[in-house]
């Protein structure tokens, strides 16, 4: 599932549009079989064991650089989570993970790990970073709301720990399919 436009930056859609197309709206995480309740500890260590299958999950030139790659800013030392570099962006990709639902104020502090990277790890022929926070959850209006005045480039997703119910799927292909048939008929 393609992310929406309207469901990253304003600063991601205009420094790099071709990401619109690289990442996902919701990334299924089904092969680390983690627990209903986990941590982000829980989340993280499984992503690291297993990282072909998230580098799969993630899609096509993403190279991963570290884990709780190390910041220093002023005399203070920050861990970003993931840091991975896309080739087709020609950018650092830093991954910001939270096992709650979304809220605005993760983007504040990915903000600050973006400018970090831009102004202490960005090779001069390299294009901005590129955030995203991986959230348990997201309420999509919130996320809107939270995007449209951010200066960074961000992309806010959701991991899945397993598929949905194939009775569900199974409607929702139905009601795609409805939805294409009466387009199909009125043009």
């Amino acid at each position: 599932m393609i992310i929406e436009p309207f469901k990253v930056s304003t600063a991601l859609r205009q420094s790099h549009s071709e990401a619109l197309g690289v990442f996902k709206d919701s990334y299924l995480v089904e092969f680390l079989d983690l627990a209903k309740v986990h941590g982000e500890a829980d989340l993280h260590h499984g992503l690291l064991a297993y990282l072909k299958d998230f580098l799969l999950e993630l899609g096509r030139d993403f190279c991963f650089v570290g884990t709780e790659y190390p910041l220093q800013v002023g005399g203070r030392d920050f861990a970003l989570d993931l840091l991975f570099f896309h080739r087709g962006l020609n950018c650092l990709v830093a991954i910001e993970l939270k096992v709650t639902r979304f809220e605005p104020e993760y983007l504040g502090k990915l903000s600050f790990y973006l400018e970090a990277l831009d102004r202490d790890h960005r090779k001069a022929h390299e294009n901005p970073a590129i955030g995203v926070l991986l959230c348990a959850s997201k309420d999509d209006e919130v996320v809107e709301y939270a995007l449209n005045r951010t200066l960074s480039p961000a992309v806010i997703a959701e991991y899945r720990t397993q598929l949905p119910d194939k009775q569900l799927l199974q409607a929702k292909l139905r009601e795609f399919y409805a939805l294409n048939v009466g387009e199909g008929e009125r043009s």
